[in-house]
């Protein structure tokens, strides 16, 4: 399910539009929103969408090796 998620982020990206993926700790309440049986879990929730046309990403960079890891 996973990679099959990853998959579909990666094909609405590609379509011009922007995704969020939510995974709340206890998804049970979609069960009862949406009537469905018990042995049926939710796995993630998606939401795609047209970007506003103002909108801006943060300028994100990893961080060095020596930041996050020491060696003895």
């Amino acid at each position: 399910m996973g990679i099959a998620t990853g998959l579909l982020v990666s094909a609405i990206h590609n379509a011009g539009l922007v995704s969020l993926t939510y995974t709340p700790a206890n998804m049970s309440f979609l069960n009862r929103i949406l009537e469905r049986p018990k042995n049926e879990k939710p796995f993630l929730i998606l939401v795609a969408g047209y970007p506003a046309k103002d909108a801006v990403l943060p300028d994100i960079k990893r961080k060095e090796l020596a930041d996050v890891a020491s060696f003895i």
